[in-house]
């Protein structure tokens, strides 16, 4: 009898097999979940809330973010998942596939009396050796353009339909060119995600300048608006309240008056020192327009103010937009009125408004050196935006991933065949018991060639045993094509993983499932919802 029996008698307690058991079959019933999204062939999910929201994804970090999931281990991995997410930004359902695996593997060794612990142990050899043979197999190559190109489309195939990822990998590719400064990291939030609910989800587009989901608040104000000085400013230009409470008496309505002209003037004073800069570029060439884009607020008298000398304003912008928009128009973010010079002043081509419904957008295009650019997202309905989004956000990441790495892995099941073929061979180098380790990891690896094949509709077996014979006569990368079946080269097709992202699947999947074989006994005190 376990000893927490004695101290808590409600307490349930399940002990060696039956807490293995436990622990696989929530680690395959989260595989089954998700086997079938893997790759871009892969089957959708549609996720309705408790209000009814639809979401339609196939994106595993979504999927185990929004499922509600009450199973202690399957909690457990699903968080693993989601943090490799979080790290690399992609490798979610890999992730899932890979520890389920491991673990189905782990229970026909143990079930014939081999002990976690040596179990363990073979997995530990195994994943140093296949991250040695991740290191030789990776492409180190010139991140140009087209490299990048493929590296974005591989990933985005597997989150949205073909022909709408490879529109998007063009511009999401562009995107982060055009932010990309030397060997400076790169910071993504320079690229702005804005959406649109109209028109297709093919005419999301990439905009070389600053997209705001808000317009000028004033009728008078120009809707288009040509060869534009942008002055960028956190100053406020409405009336405040005074920070302590005072009160102010008069005597007369002059003097009530006098007060408030008082109180004006000191937004006045701000307001003048704009309209005075304003006049001061743009008294050569009545073609120049200026636009005002501030972080605080504009009362309507100043926007009035403002109006009348033709100035565009907006208002309570965001303060990330703050940075894009010196970024994209250069010039600086300026603090206070009193030190307002032409050379703070950033320039847009054009800059015009947008009315869609009850919302208003106002784009910033046409600047001379864009550092920070908006991808504009749009699409019929909430789910499809939402799904881009998502596809936006991983394929950034993926970009951003192979500039970092300076290498790219062959995909489509290229490395996980290399390293069954490997490790195989290295099993003979292991001494004792721990090769069954080895050998059970190596089989764990081939469900991603497996699960490619199956979701295309091919014949798994067929598929894995032509990939072993083609890579055992070439000793290349050797993928699976998934509308013939057929051994291909994912280097000559353009199909590349990232490497950080399968570096962090090896590590963080076996320590993991390391962990819940090594569980011999797993106690809830109190409450009793254990099944199975």
């Amino acid at each position: 009898m376990s000893a927490i029996k004695a101290l808590n008698p409600k307490a349930e307690v399940q002990k060696a097999a039956a807490a293995l058991a436990l622990n696989t079959s929530a680690a395959l019933g989260l595989q089954d979940v998700l086997k079938t999204n893997l790759g871009p062939k892969g089957t959708m999910k549609m996720l309705v809330s408790g209000a009814g929201d639809i979401k339609i994804t196939k994106d595993g970090n979504v999927l185990l973010h929004e499922m509600q999931i009450q199973h202690p281990t399957a909690s457990l991995i699903a968080r693993v998942a989601t943090a490799q997410d979080d790290t690399t930004g992609d490798g979610t359902t890999s992730n899932v596939l890979i520890i389920g695996e491991l673990l189905k593997q782990a229970d026909l060794y143990i079930s014939e009396g081999l002990h976690p612990r040596i179990l363990a142990e073979g997995f530990e050899l195994a994943k140093i050796k296949a991250c040695q043979i991740l290191d030789e197999i990776k492409v180190a190559k010139e991140m140009d353009e087209e490299l990048l190109m493929q590296v974005a489309k591989t990933s985005l195939r597997t989150k949205v339909h073909a022909h709408l990822a490879d529109g998007l990998t063009e511009h999401i590719v562009h995107a982060v060119m055009a932010i990309r400064k030397g060997d400076q990291p790169i910071d993504l939030h320079m690229v702005e995600i804005m959406e649109m609910q109209h028109k297709m989800d093919s005419s999301t587009t990439l905009v070389k300048g600053i997209v705001m989901d808000h317009g000028a608040r004033h009728p008078d104000m120009k809707k288009i608006s040509q060869n534009n000085f942008i002055l960028t400013l956190n100053v406020s230009l409405e009336y405040e309240k005074t920070e302590v409470n005072s009160g102010f008496f008069y005597k007369s309505a002059e003097e009530r008056e006098k007060l408030v002209d008082a109180e004006r003037a000191f937004i006045l004073h701000r307001v003048e020192k704009i309209i005075a800069l304003k006049q001061q570029v743009c008294a050569s060439d009545a073609g120049k327009g200026f636009v005002v884009i501030n972080q605080k607020g504009i009362d309507p008298l100043s926007l009035d103010m403002l109006a009348k000398e033709g100035i565009v304003a907006l208002r309570r912008a965001k303060r990330r937009n703050m940075e894009r928009l010196t970024l994209a128009c250069g010039g600086l973010a300026m603090n206070s009125v009193d030190d307002l010079t032409p050379d703070c002043l950033g320039y847009a081509g054009l800059v015009y408004e947008h009315v869609l419904g009850e919302s208003k957008f106002t784009f910033v295009e046409e600047c001379l050196n864009p550092q920070s650019v908006t991808v504009l997202i749009k699409g019929p309905n909430k789910h499809t935006i939402t799904q881009i989004k998502d596809a936006v956000r991983d394929g950034l990441r993926a970009i951003k991933n192979a500039i970092d790495d300076g290498a790219v892995i062959p995909g489509a099941g290229a490395f996980e065949v290399a390293a069954y073929h490997q490790l195989n061979e290295y099993k003979m180098e292991v001494k004792g018991r721990a090769r069954l380790g080895v050998q059970a990891f190596a089989d764990a690896l081939m469900i991603i060639p497996k699960t490619l094949a199956r979701n295309s509709g091919l014949d798994p077996q067929d598929a894995i045993v032509k990939l072993q014979e083609e890579y055992a006569a070439t000793k290349l990368p050797v993928g699976l094509d998934l509308s013939s079946g057929e051994p291909m080269s994912p280097i000559d097709n353009g199909i590349y993983d990232n490497l950080s992202v399968i570096f962090q699947l090896v590590n963080s999947s076996t320590v993991i499932a390391s962990n819940l074989i090594l569980v011999d006994e797993v106690m809830r005190a109190g409450m009793s919802s254990l099944k199975g």
